[in-house]
């Protein structure tokens, strides 16, 4: 239906006609990249340090939030940062300021100066990179810079008037934005990323029950808010008078919102100063057969569903990294520190020098399958098809136990079709025995899910999934 028509007819005040036309935030505030050039020499000029980085990270964000089938809040953000590391002897520091102005940097370069020489001496500090190439990405879409509030805010009405006609309640946002990434050094190193990126999620309530839906993407114009809002009314509609089954193993069929909300526990795992201090699951276990076959998993910045950039945060290139084959972990990702302890090669994972953690696979994509979600369902007899999981903790890291409750939609499955509604459950299960037990996958889509991750994942079905209780709602 014609945004103006949904306008006219809805009861809400969800979108006001604006009278006059503004801006969109985003591509108003980006910044030259020769301006960001300016900024690191005006860093290097300061400073008296054997070697000197600069990261520079630019960021705008506007925001769209609506609830009770009105919008309450319209915000933009923009800020800018600049990261100073400074080694001195051995020894390295970083010191952070949001000001670009020559004293502010300048203050910034000496304090990082003093920390470092205050700091104990790394043996394992290497010296800063010197110029790097990198393969490019594309992740700057100018329909999405170029997005202004109504923009937003046409979509919202149209599922704010989905809503009213239903007699449910939604909520949710709608944000876009632009972020510039630039990192440089001493020794002519200079690495530049920029990406857009925008989120729809939203939340739809009908009496008890509740469905939900979400995306992200650096296109704006993938984000189908009709759609999604579609599919959250729809599974609160569905999911209403929900009834009780008892606890125990059942086959599962996770949607890929739930596969992401579960293996994104693991992408630490794969880092091999993980492996190193033994607080990897896979420690002891490359090389083994550990997972099912139908699992193979790569670190790739590189896929055309991922976002970042192709460098790490030293500015070592990105490789992409097969890092399961047909359920064997084979391969680890590598700062340059923890190439060199283990004779390898940097993978291009590091994080931001100086840090605790090392490195880890960023961009993580699943090979997936040719099984629907729809066809999962055909072939089974008895199970449960799970939407999204939620309050998820860690209670084994070695044998990867996460616990945690469903949500948003749960429902059961007989004779090969969805049979009612049911209510949350909690479960208690190994995230390594439940890839193990996977009977089949769907393509892979870029999936967004309760945390904060951002992976290519398939749907999966599942057979021997533990939920140790019901719920109270």
């Amino acid at each position: 239906m014609p945004a103006k028509k949904a306008a006219k007819r809805s009861k809400t005040k969800a979108a006001p006609k604006p009278r006059t036309p503004r801006a969109p935030v985003a591509a108003e505030h980006r910044i030259a990249r020769s301006e960001l050039e300016r900024i690191a020499e005006r860093v290097f000029r300061c400073s008296q340090a054997d070697e000197t980085e600069v990261s520079i990270d630019a960021t705008t964000d506007a925001l769209t939030r609506f609830a009770n089938n009105t919008i309450h809040q319209n915000v933009a953000e923009r800020e800018v940062s600049v990261s100073v590391r400074a080694a001195v002897d051995g020894r390295t520091a970083r010191v952070s300021t949001n000001k670009t102005d020559n004293e502010s940097l300048a203050r910034a370069v000496r304090a990082a100066e003093k920390l470092a020489r205050l700091q104990p001496r790394n043996e394992n500090l290497l010296p800063m990179l010197g110029r790097q190439k990198y393969l490019p990405v594309k992740r700057f879409f100018p329909a999405t810079a170029a997005a202004t509030p109504e923009d937003r805010a046409r979509a919202v009405v149209r599922v704010v008037d989905l809503a009213n006609e239903r007699g449910q309640t939604a909520a949710g946002i709608f944000t876009a934005g632009l972020s510039q990434t630039a990192l440089a050094n001493s020794h002519g190193l200079f690495a530049y990323y920029e990406q857009t990126r925008a989120e729809f999620s939203v939340t739809f309530l009908e009496g008890g029950s509740s469905g939900w839906a979400k995306a992200n993407f650096s296109d704006i114009q993938l984000i189908d808010a009709d759609a999604l809002a579609e599919r959250a009314s729809r599974k609160a509609s569905d999911a209403r008078e929900p009834r009780e089954i008892p606890a125990g193993h059942y086959t599962v069929i996770l949607e890929p919102a739930a596969v992401l909300d579960l293996v994104g526990f693991l992408f630490y795992d794969f880092a091999a100063t993980a492996m190193e201090d033994q607080r990897s699951c896979f420690t002891d276990r490359l090389g083994k057969q550990l997972l099912g076959r139908h699992i193979t998993i790569w670190d790739d910045v590189y896929h055309p569903l991922q976002t970042g950039a192709p460098f790490d945060g030293e500015g070592v290139p990105r490789e992409k990294v097969l890092l399961v084959d047909r359920g064997v972990p084979k391969s680890l990702v590598y700062s340059r520190a923890s190439a060199k302890k283990r004779k390898a090669k940097p993978t291009g994972h590091g994080l931001p020098l100086p840090n605790e953690w090392g490195e880890a696979p960023l961009n993580i994509v699943f090979a997936g399958g040719k099984e629907s979600v729809e066809e999962m369902i055909a072939s089974t007899g008895q199970g449960i098809l799970v939407t999204r999981f939620w309050y998820i903790r860690e209670v084994d890291p070695y044998q990867k136990i996460l616990t945690g409750m469903t949500r948003d939609g749960t429902f059961l499955v007989e004779n090969g079709r969805v049979a009612g509604p049911l209510k949350n459950f909690r479960f208690n299960q190994s995230i390594i025995e439940m890839m193990a037990s996977v009977e089949a996958l769907g393509a892979p889509v870029r999936a967004a899910g309760e945390e904060s991750f951002e992976m290519v994942v398939p749907a999966m079905k599942v057979r021997n999934f533990h939920f140790t209780e019901m719920t109270k709602f």
